[in-house]
This record gives structure tokens, C-alpha cells and sequence, in this order.
């Protein structure tokens, strides 16, 4: 079996520990629990030939408030990197999330993840904005973790990075 540690980073409150739980136990809970520190699940699945192990760490959000200590980063394989479709600003703090991880750990891969894309009425990011991070060579995924919509997608295309 291949294991490989994922990061789910973010801004607080984008739907790092829902998209988690949504994927790991098919459950979504629409009430907020804030994450301190780090928590870690994991998920077996098959992917095309191999049986992959994926260790899950669901790290608190970056704020002005807490920071990510580099040690949560130590053996990384890879990460998604979540954003909030209805706060422009999560966008702004994801690319610098990104820059410090390859700063510190490397060019590891990556996804971009949009979620909370079932609040169509509320968006805040414009295409515009996403394309640039598509031209520049991120691959970007849409989700839902309240619906459940494209999450399944979002961590198989890290995985499929990852192999």
C-alpha cells in the first residue's frame, strides 16, 4: 500500500474540516467547529492499479491569529488548498499559503480547491480571477461540501498528482 500525507490548508471557516468530513464519512454538519491545530483522518482507496493510503491532515486555518507551524509540514506529499467562493479575500490568503509551503517543504503538488459553490447567490470571486491561477498552471477543482458535489473529484485529482 503507497501512503501519502495530504494537507488541506486554508483560511478559517472555507470548509477544510467539512470537505474532510464529507469525503472520509460521507457526512456534512452545518454547524462550525473550529479546528485547533491539526486533525488527521485517513481513507484507503484504489486508484487505476494502486491501493493508496491517504493521511488526511485537516490544519487550522491561517489568520492573523494563528499561523501554520512548519512542522505540520514535515513529509508532505501533497495539498489542497481551499478557498471560500464567497470571500474573495481566502483566495489572496490561499496564494500565500502556497508560496510558504513550497517555500518550506517545496514543489510539492497541489490542488486548488473552490468550495462553498452551492451558494451561487453569494460568490465574491470573479472568473476572472480564477482563470489567472488555471494560466498559471494550478489545477483547480469546484466543490460542495454541504451537497457533496465534485468534493470525490477534488482529492482524486491530488491523488491522481501524487501517483
Amino acid at each position: 500500500m503507497i501512503k501519502k500525507k495530504i494537507l488541506l490548508l486554508g483560511s478559517f471557516a472555507v470548509g477544510k474540516t467539512s470537505l474532510v468530513k464529507r469525503y472520509v464519512y460521507s457526512i456534512f454538519s452545518e454547524k462550525y467547529h473550529t479546528t485547533i491545530g491539526v486533525k488527521i483522518d485517513q481513507k484507503d482507496i484504489k486508484v487505476d492499479a494502486a491501493n493508496v493510503r491517504l493521511i488526511i491532515w485537516d490544519i487550522h486555518g491561517d489568520d492573523e491569529f494563528q499561523k501554520i507551524h512548519s512542522s505540520y509540514l514535515t513529509g508532505t506529499s501533497g495539498f489542497l488548498l481551499v478557498i471560500d467562493c464567497t470571500r474573495k479575500e481566502t483566495l489572496a490568503k490561499a496564494m500565500e499559503l502556497k508560496a510558504f509551503i513550497h517555500k518550506t517543504v517545496g514543489e510539492v503538488p497541489f490542488v486548488l480547491v473552490v468550495n462553498k459553490i452551492d451558494l451561487e447567490e453569494d460568490y465574491d470571486i470573479e472568473e476572472e480571477d480564477l482563470k489567472e491561477s488555471v494560466a498559471s498552471g494550478m489545477k483547480l477543482t469546484r466543490t460542495s461540501a454541504k451537497t457533496g458535489e465534485g468534493v470525490e473529484e477534488a482529492f482524486l485529482a491530488l491523488v491522481k498528482l501524487l501517483l
